[in-house]
């Protein structure tokens, strides 16, 4: 990524209230993050748009109040983000130096390592509190709530950084410091730190800048936002573990959405009132959201929820309500009851609107969940709690009694001469369509009863380090003991026909029948009696989309390893006819069927699965469920 940053002239409306808030500001200048022979370079030689602008619908003028909060160019704290006049992003090693700077200057700044990604990278946490602990226990102690807030887990969407920056800055070294006297901060800037440096100005092409973005997924082409179940990605691993250590109360991941245009700047959500959580719904449902919309509104932004068209060429279709399972973050949050919520900035509307949206959602945030710790708190207490005795695992979509009223943007459809097909044409126009209908997942598809415990034979390495990685409690039978128990046997494997996300997820039907087996010391134990009980559940019922038979970790289970030949089942087949006539009639009646009949190998197979030779662990899933 080259940054250029370039002293320019501010709004004339702006310029009473910067310097009016410069005054409040600690003039001490920062590390800068650009050369020399940049800064010399005229104002008049930045672009005033990104590259991409010319083949994207026209830009609805915004003059919101949140301009406001940016400092001038020439500040000695402006942060790079306002070096550009709300245009570029800085890259790696300028976000760092400058929030190492701002850190070194504000003891309340500390910063910590979660680890390194595959290029070697470090992805850093920078931890905000009043005390200045940079550790997990005493952070804990201090009694107040902590919001961690991500940003970058696609890279090229990266307007939380920079918000957080300007945030940061405004807190400690600024005119907000009480915002740390009822909660404390987490602030990853950027989470996926190799795809961040994968920067180009012609990345996210639907995007209206930062000038060069980065890439949507990491070094080893994961998604990070597909991997909160299966934790491949070495970054996902260390965030999983961070979560664990620090115990956030809400969770925040920050995002630039695609698809239509649309009125609304800045939109947010979180799973379903349906969901694993519904103490916690109600709590960001009618205690977080109507606070954080009205300061949205009141600095001139327009939120709203999550928007998801039921088709993009067709708005009147109506909208959709997603409950996401737990490969996504908000889906992820709602299954270890830890509150999460996605933010969704509107890709279409200019960086610097987009950034300052967020920053005002952010210190919202930090104001409702100060003033709202106990509430919060009793919500999540309450989820944890809960242990239905039974759990979805997929949710089917269903229309809601009430319609949404939805700021659209006018369109025409047109046949476009390069497809010969009807194309989209937003004329820039704002539009109110009334109540358009909505879907929601709200009618549970696939459930299962709850059982009091999962069994995973000690073999299965990966699976049992996952779970741990999760944070799910795990225990072992330190003898052998012989339990009643519950087995699924598959039937009808589906494998995809290609990678995705760098496995091969798999589906099958599963039929679930009482056993009596002695496990071996080792065996590993997954009590669902614990906080994370209904995660746990997720993860190992083989018809949950998110489960890790279906992410590929039991695909061996599917090779079939000991066969018999024809000559020795054939004779093997008269002997057992011979030895059981309640076998010869049920051959006599699998006959009946003329497909079956016709087919010589099936007909060896049917005797072969019913010898002593067969494979009694084949499509046999091997977790036991106790009852």
């Amino acid at each position: 990524m080259r940054l250029l940053y370039y002293p320019a002239v501010t709004l004339i409306s702006l310029a009473l209230a910067q310097s009016a808030f410069a005054t409040n500001i600690t003039p001490t200048a920062p590390i800068k993050a650009f050369d020399a022979a940049h800064a010399q370079e005229s104002s008049a030689q930045r672009a005033n748009t990104f590259v991409n602008d010319a083949i994207l619908p026209a830009n609805l003028p915004w003059q919101g109040a949140s301009q406001a909060l940016m400092l001038d160019v020439n500040h000695p704290w402006a942060t790079p983000f306002e070096q550009s006049n709300g245009l570029e992003s800085p890259n790696y090693a300028a976000t760092i130096a400058w929030l190492d700077h701002l850190a070194s200057q504000a003891p309340q700044l500390q910063k910590v390592s979660l680890g390194k990604s595959p290029q070697g990278r470090d992805i850093w946490l920078y931890i905000a509190s009043d005390e200045g602990i940079n550790e997990p226990a005493p952070l804990k102690q201090n009694g107040k709530p902590t919001i961690l807030v991500q940003a970058g887990i696609h890279a090229g969407e990266i307007d939380g950084k920079d918000a957080g920056m300007m945030l940061l800055r405004d807190i400690l070294k600024g005119d907000k410091g009480d915002l740390l006297k009822n909660a404390n901060l987490l602030f990853v800037p950027i989470f996926s730190v190799d795809g961040h440096e994968r920067s180009s100005e012609f990345n996210r092409v639907n995007q209206r800048g930062p000038t060069t973005m980065g890439w949507r997924t990491t070094a080893n082409n994961l998604n990070l936002n597909r991997d909160y179940a299966k934790a491949d990605s070495l970054e996902m691993q260390h965030m999983l573990r961070a979560i664990n250590l620090w115990q956030p109360a809400l969770y925040l991941d920050v995002h630039v959405t695609d698809g239509i245009d649309y009125q609304y700047d800045i939109t947010f959500g979180y799973n379903l009132a349906q969901g694993l959580s519904p103490a916690s719904f109600r709590w960001l449902e009618h205690n977080y959201r109507p606070a954080i919309e009205a300061a949205l509104s009141q600095q001139g932004h327009i939120p709203g929820p999550l928007i998801f068209a039921l088709d993009n060429t067709d708005i009147r279709k109506g909208m959709s309500l997603w409950q996401p399972s737990p490969r996504f973050s908000n889906g992820y949050g709602d299954a270890r009851h830890l509150p999460t919520i996605l933010v969704e900035n509107h890709s279409l509307k200019p960086f610097k609107q987009r950034v300052l949206g967020t920053y005002v959602l952010l210190e919202q945030t930090l104001k409702t969940v100060g003033e709202e710790a106990t509430n919060l708190k009793s919500a999540i207490a309450e989820d944890q709690q809960r242990a239905p005795a039974l759990l979805t695992l997929k949710w089917a979509s269903a229309p809601l009694p009430k319609g949404w009223d939805f700021k659209g943007i006018d369109y025409r459809l047109e046949t476009s001469p390069i497809t010969g097909a009807d194309v989209v044409r937003w004329t820039g126009e704002p539009k109110l369509y009334p109540n358009l209908p909505v879907m929601a997942d709200t009618v549970p598809e696939i459930q299962v009863t709850r059982p009091s415990a999962y069994y995973i034979p000690a073999q299965w390495t990966e699976v049992i380090d996952r779970l741990s990685l999760h944070g799910i409690h795990t225990s072992r039978l330190t003898q052998a003991t012989e339990l009643n128990l519950q087995q699924y046997t598959l039937s009808n494997p589906a494998f995809n026909t290609k990678a995705f996300e760098g496995r091969l997820t798999v589906k099958a039907a599963a039929t679930i029948t009482n056993v009596t087996s002695t496990l071996p010391a080792g065996t590993v134990k997954v009590s669902t009696d614990q906080p994370l009980g209904d995660l746990a559940m997720l993860l190992l019922e083989p018809q949950s989309p998110d489960s890790l038979l279906q992410w590929g970790f039991f695909n061996p289970i599917f090779t079939r390893t000991e066969y018999i030949e024809d000559y020795a089942v054939e004779p093997l087949a008269a002997k057992m006819l011979s030895d059981d006539p309640k076998l010869q009639a049920e051959f006599n009646h699998a006959l009946e069927n003329p497909a079956f009949a016709a087919d010589p190998e099936a007909r060896l197979r049917w005797f072969y699965e019913r010898s002593p030779y067969y494979d009694t662990h084949y499509l046999k899933y091997p977790v036991y469920r106790s009852r």
